[in-house]
């Protein structure tokens, strides 16, 4: 289930963001979940099974009515389980109005969530 993110879940949100190459240096990461917390267009869900074990960050686009996926990154224990696209429908069925787009960062994931 697609969450939204919030100040109890940091921990949990920082160590899930750490697995994104862009984010391994903590002063990065640090900055990142700020510009989260503080940026209204900015948004990190995060998907809860038992546990949370994945997160998305997007920027909302209301200008084009998009949203761009920034950041996706499941917990490694759980990967290769189909849960990247698990939260990329969750996403499109909460956004269905809503073009979902990527960045150079997300673009493969989301390339092959599209052919499946």
């Amino acid at each position: 289930m697609l969450i939204r993110y919030k100040k109890a879940f940091e921990k949990i949100a920082m160590g899930l963001l750490s697995f994104m190459p862009t984010e391994k240096d903590l002063k990065k990461l640090q900055h990142t979940m700020k510009d989260y917390e503080t940026d209204e267009n900015l948004q990190l869900f995060l998907w809860k099974e038992e546990d949370i074990i994945g997160l998305l960050g997007v920027l909302n686009d209301n200008d084009t009515n998009s949203l761009e996926i920034l950041h996706i990154s499941v917990n490694p224990s759980h990967r290769s389980q189909g849960i990247g696209k698990k939260m990329v429908k969750a996403l499109q069925e909460m956004y269905a109005d809503k073009a979902i787009t990527s960045n150079e960062n997300t673009a493969a994931f989301l390339e092959k969530c599209n052919h499946c």
